[in-house]
């Protein structure tokens, strides 16, 4: 069966987010943030089908649980948020950074380096979590001794092989990987031929 979701159907907000001189975020891979992707009415079957879309493809390590209310990074993995349950605010990219409330059926997808913070959620908030396989998260904190080495780390994080959510195909392959690019890249590539 092939899971490519055709390009034209599924959307992702993008948000590019640079260093801001605390928190190394990441410029050239943008969160990626898809609204309403699991309909699913029952918070139970919410967090199965999210479990399971990323296990699908390719994403491991999931659990359950909110959101830390201080600024956090991990330098050594990318991370997918999908909301089961509850509604919060989170900021993203430090405290000039963007701003975005979420809700259930909701999914961020954080490149390695960018900062998040849950600023404040209701009490019943819930999101499961995942990193691509191979990958697992260190904890970040902004600290000017952790810098240097999450500078170094944060380009040589591994790309996915696929969209937590929609698989091969998805919106983070015309995002993230090279090909397919549509922002800035801080990072050599080699000539494309025509």
């Amino acid at each position: 069966m092939d899971r490519a979701v055709p390009q034209t159907y599924v959307a992702a907000e993008k948000h590019f987010l640079p260093d801001d001189g605390i928190f190394p975020n990441n410029a050239a891979l943008p969160l990626l943030l898809y609204r309403a992707t699991m309909p699913e009415h029952d918070t139970e079957a919410r967090a199965s089908a999210f479990e399971r879309a990323f296990t699908r493809n390719g994403w491991h390590g999931t659990w359950r649980d909110g959101v830390f209310p201080y600024h956090h990074y991990h330098a050594e993995a990318h991370e997918v948020l999908g909301v089961a349950a509850g509604e919060a605010q989170l900021i993203f990219g430090g405290e000039g950074g963007v701003t975005v409330t979420i809700r259930p059926g909701d999914a961020v997808v954080i490149p390695a380096g960018v900062a998040h913070r849950n600023l404040g959620s209701t009490s019943d908030f819930l999101v499961v979590g995942a990193y691509p396989v191979g990958q697992s998260p260190d904890m970040r904190t902004g600290r000017p001794d952790e810098r240097e080495r999450a500078l170094r780390t944060i380009p040589r994080v591994a790309l996915p092989d696929a969209d937590p959510i929609h698989g091969p195909g998805g919106p983070l392959d015309r995002h993230w990987h090279p090909a397919h690019r549509t922002g800035p890249v801080a990072v050599d590539l080699p000539a494309q031929r025509e």
